[in-house]
């Protein structure tokens, strides 16, 4: 890389972190990392569990911020001495380090760019996923089955704690639904782009004359609901009933009717958990999920006021937003943000943070479009 090139490369770098540092406000980060510090340094913190629990979570997660945005920083300064002293030197086995290390910080400084267009009422919220086989048959529940573990090893790749609440196996293989948490900040925001139709192309392993089949599954994100959400459900609204576990092919996995599914009428909304092993645990697992659902309802209705009140078409994006073909060629492709790529099993063993990338950096762009429209 010439000089010039990696000078460029750097003031970029350079005017990408300033903007990254005022969004992030670092000195606000602070002051609220000293004001958690304090309530958790209290005698009496764990007196109530829940408030604990949120307290050292939230100051985990803001000083791991702090230390990035941080790193970063230090990295830029680094990494400017490094160049200075390879040319100096005229060293190419420095450069090609400083080279490396650019490539290296460029990344991650993007990376920490997308964080900040999460600016959304919910973006910073864990996130609960459901993946629903549509079209397709068995092949449709063996592709809800692959997003599931794609989004689950996506996860681990982060370190993301994830909690399966409730799974629906299909007779022959694969899965008719499953609901789950991601228990991570901006885990909403993050994988709300996912939400969507994904279409699978492929030799169906299920037709004994290996015909190529074409499957769809569906995915629905939403945020988690917190203690100041407004949501209150009367008692008389629900029907709850209660049913033994189960697992692959019906197989009973409990001998007690802990289960819960969770009805409620106004508006046909079913949920179900069945991870827990007390009744007790599934029925309060399964209205947070129920109050989830209910909030982004209102969320969605809201919404779609201001669009007809502004003369939006309200046209979602969501649907048929990527294909996975694995045969007649291999590639993965978003149809949204035209991003694609041919590393198809990749892909399906959770690198798809290249596609949430773009999908964040499209979503933004359309935002500002229809802004800049009813301005």
């Amino acid at each position: 890389m010439a000089a010039a090139d990696h000078t460029q490369t750097l003031k970029d770098l350079e005017q990408t972190l300033t903007s990254i540092e005022a969004v992030v406000d670092v000195d606000k980060l602070r002051q609220e990392i000293d004001e958690l510090s304090e309530q958790a340094a209290a005698p009496d913190l764990w007196s109530d569990q829940e408030r604990a629990q949120k307290v050292t979570q939230r100051l985990s997660y803001l000083q791991g911020e702090l230390r990035k945005v941080q790193g970063l920083r230090q990295r830029l300064e680094d990494l400017q001495v490094l160049f200075e002293l390879a040319e100096a030197e005229n060293d190419a086995e420095t450069l090609a380090e400083a080279e490396r290390e650019l490539a290296a910080l460029t990344r991650d400084v993007n990376e920490m760019e997308v964080r900040t267009l999460l600016n959304g009422e919910y973006d910073a919220r864990e996130a609960l996923v459901t993946i629903r086989a549509e079209a397709g048959g068995v092949d449709a529940a063996d592709f809800a089955q692959m997003l599931l573990r794609m989004y689950t090893r996506w996860a681990e790749r982060h370190g993301y704690p994830v909690e399966i609440y409730d799974t629906s196996y299909a007779e022959e293989a694969g899965i008719k639904s499953v609901t789950f948490a991601v228990k991570a900040p901006y885990a909403y925001g993050t994988l709300s782009v996912e939400q969507g139709t994904h279409r699978l192309v492929r030799i169906s392993p299920f037709d004994n004359q290996g015909r190529r089949q074409t499957s769809f599954a569906g995915v629905e994100v939403i945020p988690v609901v917190e203690q100041t959400d407004d949501i209150e459900i009367p008692e008389d609204e629900i029907r709850i009933d209660v049913y033994r576990s189960s697992g692959p092919g019906g197989q009973g996995v409990n001998t007690t009717d802990s289960a819960v599914r969770i009805t409620h009428l106004p508006t046909g909304i079913v949920v179900s958990c069945q991870n827990e092993r007390s009744q007790l645990q599934n029925k309060a697992t399964a209205m947070a999920v129920l109050k989830a659902k209910l909030l982004e309802r209102k969320r969605q209705e809201e919404q779609a006021k201001i669009d007809a009140l502004k003369g939006d078409g309200g046209g979602s994006w969501g649907n048929q937003m990527r294909s996975y073909v694995l045969h007649p060629y291999q590639m993965v492709k978003d149809l949204r943000t035209e991003h694609e790529t041919g590393n198809t099993a990749a892909v399906l063993d959770g690198e798809i943070d290249d596609f949430i990338e773009a999908g964040i950096r499209w979503r933004r762009k359309q935002q500002q479009q229809q802004q800049a429209t009813r301005a």
